[in-house]
């Protein structure tokens, strides 16, 4: 079974149009501030001196700066700018390491379908989030064989319904609008057939830049002159419950600025507010933490994943219950932001599901935190 890797790796372009790597010097640069020594951090690198040096010279000539300070009898060290090459690859890792986990499994998936039918391999079809995409890093942990590829809502459990995947991911808001979603997803779901399995309960709300400069405090301030907006595609799950939540409170989402553009995943919505693209987003609380920015509770959903009720007992299902219901699989979800996976693992059925609690705030704003 192949398996991909994916890293983020940034390169530097200056005026000139000459090109380095930051990305393959902050490793060196992180040796040597640990040693004190180009030297030493050149040989534990297995790079010759001079090699070192080339690259540490490229990537200062890009920068227009120095990235090493030497003192007589003190060795080297970083200057600020070399600190800030070192800060710039852990940013980049930190924020992007979960996604582009779950980016490699889902390369690989389709790798491997080409190459040979992979038995035993679950078949999961998803709206994105970001305890799917755990659940997909712990499975490849696990040796287990998975095909994960991230679809509208309504598309993933269309294709449950042809047979086409084992688990098939949507969300539903808790209170008000449940029952309209519902009714969505309802001509694909048998109460016979199939069975919902609970991942997490999880809150969605609105980005805003660190410090809410535009002083947001809801849904209705979608309809302002000064908001430009950045919108999931037209069939998600995030995309319906905000034209729902946006008509409720009289605002015609025709007439926000940038509710026409469709971005893929709650990153792509938070990398738009983060490099001030856009003023405003909608979505899941981990994505906006992971940008830097504030956001805004404004509705409580359960996650859930469709599938067959025959074949819960069978591989590949039968594994996956089991893993949903591991006590560290379940400790992972719940140190996502605004993620309770109380009742990860449970089974329900489709009509108990989809009618699912009452009580929830209605989804009309909120306080940022």
């Amino acid at each position: 079974m192949i398996r991909i890797e994916c890293d983020a790796y940034l390169t530097v372009r200056d005026t000139a149009g000459r090109t380095a790597s930051l990305s393959d010097v902050a490793p060196l640069l992180e040796l040597v501030a640990d040693t004190g020594s180009i030297a030493q951090a050149a040989q534990a690198k297995g790079l010759s001196y001079r090699h070192a040096w080339g690259m540490l010279r490229a990537l200062e000539s890009c920068v227009g700066g120095e990235l090493i300070e030497t003192a007589r009898g003190k060795g080297s060290t970083l200057s600020e700018l070399g600190q800030a090459v070192v800060d710039a690859q852990r940013l980049a890792r930190s924020r992007l390491d979960g996604n582009l986990r779950a980016l490699a499994a889902e390369v690989a998936s389709e790798l491997n379908r080409r190459l040979a039918q992979r038995d035993g391999a679950v078949r999961i079809h998803a709206s994105h989030g970001y305890a799917v995409a755990t659940l997909v890093s712990a499975l490849v942990d696990a040796q287990a064989a998975v095909d994960i590829k991230y679809r509208e809502s309504v598309e993933a459990v269309q294709a449950l319904s042809r047979g086409e995947c084992d688990l098939a991911g949507f969300h539903l808001p808790r209170g008000a609008f449940r029952e309209q979603c519902a009714q969505i997803y309802r001509p694909w779901l048998d109460d016979t057939r199939h069975v919902l399995i609970h991942l997490t309960r999880r809150q969605q709300g609105l980005f805003v830049p660190r410090g809410n400069p535009k002083q947001v405090r809801g849904l209705a301030d979608l309809a302002r002159n000064d908001i430009r907006f950045v919108n999931r595609q037209p069939g998600s799950g995030t995309r319906m419950l905000l034209d729902l939540a946006l008509r409720a409170i009289g605002i015609d989402p025709e007439r926000i600025d940038g509710y026409a553009s469709a971005e893929l995943t709650h990153s792509a919505i938070a990398a738009f507010v983060a490099s001030g693209m856009a003023d405003l987003g909608f979505g899941v609380e981990p994505a906006a933490h992971h940008f830097g920015l504030d956001f805004i509770p404004v509705v409580d959903e359960d996650y859930y994943f469709a599938c067959e009720r025959a074949r819960l007992d069978s591989r590949p299902l039968a594994g996956v219950l089991a893993l949903l219901r591991d006590a560290r699989f379940v400790e992972r979800v719940a140190h996502l932001d605004g993620y309770d996976p109380a009742a990860c693992g449970t089974l329900t059925g489709i009509a108990a599901g989809l009618a699912g609690g009452s009580g929830a705030a209605a989804p009309d704003g909120g306080n940022a935190r």
